[in-house]
């Protein structure tokens, strides 16, 4: 292991992303912010004043503090966030809307919580691996399945809190890359196999129990039957993608976003840039994503330690997936999730948890 600088190829596709987004959301929400505050601006200044610029901070401590720190100090921040998170469950403090208790309320700005879970989960899910795999070795069976019982409690609690608001998709999210972690931590393979059964068989249940998405599923495989309803928010974005074409209607000129596509700002905001980016557009979105994951792999690969190996594999797969969902979403081969587009969507939370993440991703590469 050596220090060098950091990785400059991943500060170029994040920066590149982050100003994208700034873009986007400034041409996107400019109409629904003069609609509400007679300003178009309102939602751009809001997200960089309490999404991108805190985020830069907290990036930028997150690159200098040692990694060393962050491995010591994983299980309180864990523990603060689930405490965090059971607090939108008080009335006085939790804020409802849309159906869902997902955030709290600080003043004049919100937070939701579940957006840090996912960068303070990864940060003691690696610390935990790795020192349980330095410590024990694999002794002997019984010594070998404890990492299994432990991960299927860690996700009970977090699947019980996130049931209850209920956040389905972030609950999703941050299974798939917490089992991507355990198995890339040297796991035996039938832990892995057992995981990703349990999730289906668990996936199938929570479909089972709640009417609404049974519902929303078998829109999704056609979304005819409800075309004013739960079909509604996909026949619109599928409209406003097949109208970008291949150059797309120009920056600013999307139809689709005066009050025809819902969500427009936030999950929806793929296939309004589809609209006014075209084809060529999404496919650049596409590409950046593809070279920061790229990017954020090869960090993992060379990492020399095993906790900064998972933690880059986590951050890593976490943008990967939810930029995959989201936008596989908006093309109909997913269902809807109501997961942000990383660095792109509206929402100051999940914008300050992706920056941690590429700082902790840029402090990783500087020693490798």
């Amino acid at each position: 292991m050596r220090a060098h600088s950091i990785d400059r190829l991943l500060i170029i596709f994040s920066a590149v992303l982050i100003i994208l987004g700034i873009l986007i959301l400034s041409s996107v929400s400019a109409a629904l912010s003069q609609e509400r505050f007679g300003y178009p601006y309102y939602y751009l200044v809001h997200q960089l004043i309490y999404g991108l610029i805190p985020g830069l901070i907290l990036a930028f401590l997150a690159l200098k503090i040692p990694l060393a720190f962050f491995k010591k100090i994983a299980l309180p921040l864990f523990l603060i966030n689930l405490l965090i998170l059971g607090l939108i469950f008080i009335p006085q403090i939790g804020i409802r809307a849309r159906g869902a208790s997902r955030w709290i309320s600080l003043g004049p700005i919100s937070l939701q919580p579940a957006e840090f879970l996912k960068i303070t989960f990864l940060l003691y899910l690696a610390a935990w691996l790795s020192s349980w795999s330095d410590s024990t070795q694999l002794k002997t069976k019984r010594r070998s399945n404890m990492p299994l019982v432990v991960f299927f409690v860690l996700l009970a609690v977090l699947g019980t809190l996130l049931i209850l608001q209920p956040n389905i998709g972030t609950l999703s999210v941050i299974f798939i890359v917490s089992s991507l972690v355990y198995f890339g931590s040297g796991t035996p393979a039938w832990h892995s196999i057992l995981i990703v059964l349990i999730g289906i068989s668990g996936l199938i249940s929570l479909i089972k129990i709640a009417p609404y998405r049974m519902s929303r599923l078998m829109v999704f495989f056609n979304p005819e039957m409800d075309p004013l309803g739960k079909g509604y928010q996909i026949k619109q974005a599928l409209i406003a993608i097949g109208s970008g074409g291949i150059f797309g209607l120009g920056l600013g000129l999307s139809r689709q976003k005066f009050g025809f596509l819902p969500q427009s700002m936030e999950d929806s905001v793929f296939a309004i840039f589809a609209e006014e980016g075209g084809f060529i557009g999404a496919v650049i979105l596409i590409v950046l994503f593809l070279f920061f994951i790229w990017r954020s792999f090869i960090i993992s690969k060379r990492s020399s330690d095993k906790f900064s190996k998972l933690l880059a594999l986590g951050i890593s797969s976490w943008i990967g997936i939810q930029a995959f969902v989201n936008m596989g979403a908006m093309v109909s081969i997913l269902p809807l999730t109501g997961i942000p587009l990383p660095f792109i969507s509206y929402g100051g939370s999940h914008l300050i948890a992706e920056l941690i993440g590429i700082g902790l991703l840029l402090n990783i590469s500087k020693n490798t």
